[in-house]
């Protein structure tokens, strides 16, 4: 899935940077201006809500998740974590690409 959102986000010209775990996503480094994290909550070596606060501190501007966990309880802990949205996996490739847009400006 990583790859094909990759391919999508890149062919409508984002720099687009890929981190597979929680250790890689925290050695990403500071971002761009105008930047966004799409976060999958199940990482092999955590929960990706561990993410949400460190790469806020970083200076990352908003964090989005993208999961398969469907209910009211997981976007409560999602908001309350300080991700501006969530959405349920798959989510059609169109509308990814407009909502990214619209969370960059």
């Amino acid at each position: 899935m990583t790859g094909a959102l990759c391919v999508l986000l890149e062919s409508a010209d984002y720099q687009v940077s890929i981190a597979g775990s929680i250790a890689e996503a925290l050695d990403v480094g500071r971002p761009v201006a105008r930047s966004l994290v799409l976060l999958d909550l199940t990482l092999p070596d955590g929960d990706g809500l561990a993410l949400v606060a460190p790469l806020l501190a970083l200076g990352w501007d908003k964090v989005v998740v993208l999961t398969g966990h469907d209910d009211a309880d997981t976007r409560a802990r999602c908001v309350a974590a300080g991700c501006v949205d969530v959405l349920h996996k798959p989510v059609p490739a169109r509308e990814l690409v407009a909502k990214v847009g619209g969370w960059l400006g």
